[in-house]
């Protein structure tokens, strides 16, 4: 494998750990066999570099040299790359994602296992997944990612920040959305104020367990509703209007369970 550009030291490749040194090497299409010799049994680097190194590059050369040396090379075996991510060393998206999710929240909790199971098309699951992550790019998430943001303030009440957490669940305008969607199955309730809490407590106590994923489904609705008012508010000058985002996420529910579930005949009114 190339010795600069394959990432099989590290997470990243070298030529971008180390893109100084990268740019006066001689070795850049170089692979790990040809920039390095045996030396009784021992591996010895042989870097070469088209100039001598300024001071702070010797110290970038040191380190790199360091770096490498932890390596373990062995005489007698080809090159190869395994991931890392499981025990077998081969990739698989599941093994993937679950590197993810540890590196972000530890290991997998009860909340994802019921939003995975909920009947919605995958375009919502995945836009409520990334509210529960905080990953959606709202205003506040923008500003942790270096984005310049002109106002911090939730489009929706321009009030609080605008966070997943104050998006979907502090916010006044999505507290009487919540509040409607509970009026219609003909209770009230109060709400939990943590985005994980509140889809995991959304639950009714009189409906069985798969009766309530179509229940959490409404939940995903919900969401994805909030956020489409939020993006047409930032994009296209619209405004907030709780009196609409309810009755959209009730027909998206609908038609979920009709494509879905092939015994589901029910009208919306019904």
């Amino acid at each position: 494998m190339r010795f600069w550009e394959d990432a099989w030291l590290g997470s990243v490749p070298l030529s971008v750990k180390y893109p100084r040194l990268f740019s006066v090497s001689v070795d850049q299409d170089r692979k790990v066999n040809e920039v390095g010799v045996w030396v009784e049994d021992v591996w010895s680097w042989r870097l070469q570099w088209r100039r001598a190194r300024f001071q702070w590059e010797a110290k970038q050369e040191s380190d790199l040299l360091s770096f490498v040396d932890s390596a373990r090379l062995c005489k007698v075996s080809t090159d190869s790359q395994l991931w890392d991510g499981n025990s077998s060393g081969l990739f698989s998206v599941k093994s993937a994602y679950e590197c993810l999710y540890n590196r972000t929240r530890g290991s997998p909790n009860r909340v994802f296992k019921l939003l995975w199971q909920v009947k919605a098309f995958p375009n919502v699951l995945t836009t409520a997944w990334r509210a529960l992550l905080d990953r959606l790019p709202t205003k506040t998430c923008l500003l942790r990612r270096g984005v310049v943001v002109t106002s911090l303030l939730c489009v929706m009440c321009c009030s609080e920040n605008e966070s997943a957490q104050h998006l979907f669940v502090e916010c006044i305008v999505a507290q009487r959305i919540w509040d409607r969607c509970l009026r219609w199955v003909g209770i009230l309730s109060a709400q939990h104020r943590d985005i994980q809490s509140h889809f995991e407590q959304f639950t009714l106590c009189c409906i069985n367990y798969k009766q309530n994923l179509l229940w959490k489904g409404v939940w995903v609705a919900v969401v994805s509703c909030i956020w489409e008012q939020r993006n047409l508010i930032v994009f296209q000058q619209g405004v907030a209007d709780e009196e609409e985002i309810f009755p959209l996420a009730q027909i998206k529910v609908l038609l979920w369970m009709k494509h879905r579930m092939r015994s589901f005949n029910y009208s919306l009114a019904e």
